[in-house]
């Protein structure tokens, strides 16, 4: 039995082997191209001869990839270990690079090897279904990030905005706050002017939470100087059009994940436990009806950082 320990970059792979005995065979740099690989596959198959390719256990630090898929398709058992262990390995001195970390993953794997756990290829559905969990979880850290510059910007010149709505990553907000982007904007509209902007942008109860949303704009509240109106108005509306079309992909995500999701279970794979376990969270139907829920005071914010308690809100 041999364990090669692949330290995976952008540009370049380290791979170092060991035998049982824990005694380095041989060591190699592939680079992160077609080349590469092949070159990594072959000195893997040198290695280990004739006999079936079960004997070299692949040990690295990510489950996804295009080197794991390299891997996994040539036939090559792959076995994840969390970097955190590898860390742990490293010696008093924090002595680190690519070919050390290549032999710690190698001597993890022998040390371990039992309780480690091979990673098995998905179907294509779930596979495409973990690709398309990752990329939408990275958009949501992207209007996470937008939402909160624009809860600092509203907070600077307009804080009365962020009493209006329980949520400013929804459509109605935004277009709200396009369409009125200072309090004096918003003060001077009509409560059927109202009315009819939170209509267009899709508010269930339009004629309902119109006249709130003027009774809370007419009482007192915070208003900056009018330099600061200006330029701060300026921010809002440039962040308001990076969140705008940034909802409406995460939501087309969620309706392309759920058809997918329901689509594979009725193949009765396990594809929830998958998910699970790809996204480390809520069970992936649970997750997509809260972000659905763009109505309710309550709905969690997406960073777990950012969470306070409900609040009410007019609308």
């Amino acid at each position: 039995m041999w364990y090669a320990g692949i330290d995976w970059a952008s540009e370049h792979h380290d791979a170092l082997v060991i035998d049982e005995k824990g005694r380095q065979v041989a060591t190699i740099r592939v680079d992160h191209n077609p080349q590469g690989l092949a070159k990594l596959n072959t000195f893997l198959e040198q290695i280990i001869g004739s006999l079936p390719k079960e004997h070299m256990a692949c040990i690295i630090e990510t489950t996804h990839g295009l080197l794991i898929a390299h891997l996994l398709e040539a036939g090559w058992p792959v076995y994840p270990v969390n970097p955190r262990t590898v860390d742990r390995r490293r010696s008093a001195s924090g002595a680190k690079t690519d070919t050390i970390d290549a032999y710690l993953l190698a001597k993890t794997g022998r040390a371990d090897f039992a309780d480690l756990h091979r990673l098995t290829p998905d179907s294509e559905k779930v596979a495409e279904l973990k690709l398309l969990t990752r990329d939408q979880d990275g958009l949501i850290q992207m209007q996470t990030r937008l939402v909160n510059q624009l809860t600092a910007c509203l907070k600077a010149y307009y804080p009365v905005a962020l009493e209006l709505f329980s949520q400013l990553q929804q459509h109605t907000t935004l277009v709200f706050l396009q369409t009125y982007p200072t309090p004096e904007a918003a003060m001077a509209a009509s409560t059927d002017q109202i009315a009819q902007v939170v209509k267009q942008a899709g508010h269930p109860n339009p004629l309902g939470v119109a006249p709130k949303i003027v009774e809370r704009l007419h009482q007192p509240h915070l208003q900056a100087n009018a330099v600061t109106t200006r330029t701060k108005s300026r921010l809002m509306l440039a962040l308001v059009r990076q969140l705008l079309p940034l909802i409406e992909q995460i939501a087309q995500y969620d309706q392309e994940i759920h058809t997918l999701f329901f689509a594979e279970r009725k193949t009765k794979l396990d594809s929830g436990c998958s998910l699970q376990a790809e996204r480390g969270r809520k069970s992936t139907a649970l997750v997509k009806q809260e972000k659905r829920d763009a109505w309710t005071n309550s709905a969690p914010r997406s960073d777990a950082r950012n969470q306070t308690d409900p609040v009410e809100r007019v609308v």
